[in-house]
């Protein structure tokens, strides 16, 4: 099963309804698209332990990022997430940085 962990800036009406589901947070949900994942690249390229980040466009209906979350959580599993930076609503392009 997936967890997500949220920075401090993120959505507390989303946390709230993932917390109601009882999703556990551990990989790493933030609306700063600039910083943290540019953070995660130079983690990721150092060779660095990098948490997983889930970048979620502030914009997106609470709803649409539920069901995202939701399908993170229950159709992968931890391994689909190492070393990567994942942007919400799931059509944007996820990024994998080079070895």
């Amino acid at each position: 099963m997936i967890r997500f962990a949220a920075d401090e800036d993120f959505n507390n009406d989303v946390l709230r309804a993932l917390r109601r589901g009882a999703v556990e947070m551990r990989n790493l949900l933030t609306h700063d698209v600039t910083t943290m994942t540019r953070h995660a690249r130079d983690r990721v390229a150092r060779g660095e332990v990098m948490p997983r980040v889930i970048a979620v466009h502030q914009r997106l209906l609470i709803g649409e990022v539920l069901n995202d979350l939701g399908l993170v959580a229950t159709c992968s599993v931890p391994s689909d997430w190492v070393d990567r930076v994942h942007f919400l609503p799931l059509r944007w392009r996820s990024i994998r940085q080079p070895n």
